[in-house]
Order: structure tokens, then sequence, then C-alpha cells
């Protein structure tokens, strides 16, 4: 065959080039567009990036083999060895509440022993709901979240010292609705007439938000000292309607993030109440808690599990198993609310279980897959 006098001058060319590299530097490697990575066989993501701690939920000091926990509703962290406990008083086996309950707000240290019981205060809880610790609190107060509904209880927000001794704020009206049908009959409750109220988030200058709740559907907006400043929010299925708010929390923009748990989405809103957007076809979210890296994690009560989301409602990532009746060790139950301390360590309310779960870092753990701190805002 002949080759005409250009393309042997090409494959000259060539040829000498790749002496040259031979004989020279060698060659720069072209990248692998998909290297390799090493395998992770078997798992299936139950706990996540954390290990459960076995065995570390103790009974209190009055529990016997007929009586132990209520319902877990609450928690929040003052630090890894006090970490505060909202229980809804002494249950049997089948449920019945002891007379005479004495376990509703409890302090556990880090190994879960109980140190503290806020005795002193069981005429003034029935139905826990919630507690919180505001971190732009320097003295730390303790709120809760009242549900009432018996033992002559009503609905209320109750503020107390850190350590228990002073009730410093109550807000709410004795005389309230008795019944969801009554409430929703009153689209314009006043200002602390609550309707089984039920979350709390707070705001760098003191205010804070109560989601009312379970009958009233609404959210209302306080100053620091207690004060009432607006409200939004109505029983529906639209935009800017709620059946049943369950959780709230504040991005470092001010987005509102509701738990519109009964209508199964998140509502977002601006600080003012004028919404935003939702995300659908979230199964039962019962709270939200937004990491200082910006993830927007909320639980699903149904699911048994917690969620990880973008501020734009992108599912990440999802942990949690099954821990009830027949279910897996280190599972939740009915998951309630969440609190991260100090060291990583992430407790979970598990309302139908009785029980608080401890679940601590994974050495190996991707950091993607752990709940950071609670979001705190520049003031």
């Amino acid at each position: 065959m002949r080759l005409d006098s250009r393309a042997a001058a090409v494959l000259t060319a060539v040829g000498v080039a790749g002496f040259a590299t031979c004989a020279g530097e060698p060659s720069t490697p072209v990248p692998d567009p998909d290297p390799p990575h090493a395998i992770v066989k078997g798992g299936d993501g139950g706990t996540g990036g954390y290990q459960a701690v076995g065995g570390w939920w103790k009974p209190a000091a009055d529990h016997d083999e007929t009586w132990t926990w209520g319902e877990v509703s609450g928690v929040a962290v003052d630090t890894p060895d006090r970490i505060i406990v909202a229980v809804w008083g002494d249950r049997s086996a089948d449920g019945t509440e002891r007379d005479g309950s004495s376990n509703y707000l409890v302090v556990v240290d880090r190994d879960g022993n109980v140190v503290e019981n806020w005795s002193q205060w069981d005429s003034t809880f029935n139905k826990p709901h919630q507690v919180y610790i505001s971190p732009y609190d320097p003295e730390r107060h303790v709120w809760v979240v009242e549900r009432g509904g018996g033992r002559g209880v009503h609905m209320q927000v109750m503020k107390f010292t850190n350590d228990g001794s002073e009730l410093v704020m109550r807000l709410g009206e004795p005389d309230h609705p008795t019944t969801r049908e009554e409430a929703r009959a009153n689209p314009n409750p006043g200002p602390y007439t609550y309707g089984e109220p039920a979350v709390l988030a707070f705001l760098p200058d003191g205010s804070f938000l109560l989601g009312d709740g379970y009958w009233n559907t609404r959210i209302v907006k306080y100053d620091a000292g207690g004060e009432y400043l607006m409200e939004w929010g109505e029983a529906g299925s639209g935009p800017g309607q709620f059946d049943l708010v369950h959780g709230l929390a504040v991005d470092d923009e001010h987005r509102v993030y509701v738990a519109d748990r009964r209508n199964d989405r998140i509502q977002v809103f601006t600080e003012d109440g004028d919404f935003i957007e939702e995300w659908p076809a979230i199964t039962d979210p019962v709270g939200v808690f937004i990491d200082d890296r910006h993830a927007v994690w909320v639980i699903s009560a149904s699911l048994h599990r917690v969620l990880k989301y973008t501020r734009d409602g992108e599912l990440q990532h999802s942990w949690g198993a099954y821990g009830g009746p027949g279910g897996v060790s280190g599972g939740l139950f009915r998951p309630h609310q969440i609190d991260v301390d100090q060291e990583g360590n992430v407790y979970v309310a598990s309302w139908s279980g009785g029980w608080l779960n401890k679940f601590v870092p994974r050495p190996d753990a991707d950091p993607s897959e752990l709940i950071g701190r609670g979001l705190v805002l520049e003031r």
C-alpha cells in the first residue's frame, strides 16, 4: 500500500514525538474520572452515624415492678452532665397513671442517673409536652409547655430558674376550651387562651414563638417579657393553615419552619408570618431542629426516624429504627423531641416508649450524618 507524502509526514511526526516521550520525562497521567473507593459492606443505617448507649435510661427511685415512667415527651440539654427530661408522670404496664405521680420533670447525668426531681412542682404538671433552654439566655432558664387536661392543671407556658427553685413566668388562662370542637369553633382566641399548646422557638432578642398547637392551630409571638406581639395561622390544609402545629425552628435568615403534623408537611414562613413554601409528603412530622451546619432535621414519629433536609427541602439522609414491642435494641418509639449536647451526643425522647435514648457519635462516622449543635443566631 502506498501512502501519500502528507500522511507519511504525520505518521513520522507522531512516531518521533512518541519516542521523545518514552526517552524523556514521563507524560502526565490522565485522572480517572471515576476513581475506585472503599466499599463498606453490610449495615442497615438504623442508628446512622451513632451508637446507641444500651441500658442508659434507668428507673426512678420510686419505681418498682408495677410502676415505671409515663410517656417521655421532652428533653433539653444544659450540659453533658445535666439533661432535663419532661415525663407524663408514672404509669403501669397497661397505661394506668399512678395516684400521686411525682416524676414529671427530672434531671439526669451523663450516665442516665436521676440526680434531680422537681417534685416541688408536681401540682403544676400533668402533661409537660416539651422542655427548652433558650440559647440566648445567659441565666439558662428552663421553659416547659404544659398541655394540661387533668389533675386540675391548665394549659400554660412556664419559665423556671435553671435550678427549678422559682417559677418566674407563667402564661395561660385557666378558662380555656376543654375540647377540640370548642376551640375550633372560636377562630379568634385571646393571646393567652390556649388550645393544647405544643412547642416553642426562641429569637436572639429574647422574643419567642409558641405553637398553639393541637386545637388552636396558630403561632403566637411574644416579647421577652411574655407580652403578646402578633400571631398567624388558622385551621385547614392550605398555605398558612395548620392541623396541629408540633414543631418550630428558626434559621439564620429568620425563616420559621413549622411542623404541620396532621397535614404531613413542613411549612416555611418569614418571621412576620408570610408564607414562603411548603415541603409536602413528610410523614407525621413532630419536631424541627436546625443545627449549626444549617441542616434541617425533622422528627417523624410514625416512621420512628430522624430526617435530614437542606434548607431548600431536599432530603439528604435519615436514621432511626422501630424500638417498640418486638423492635430493635436502641430503636426509637414515636420520637418526640431531640437535643444535642456540647460533646455531640444526641438525646431523643421516645414518647410511646417511656424512655430517653442517648446516642454517641461513632469514631468513623461520616460528619454529614451527624446532627450538629443547635443553631444560634447572631444578635
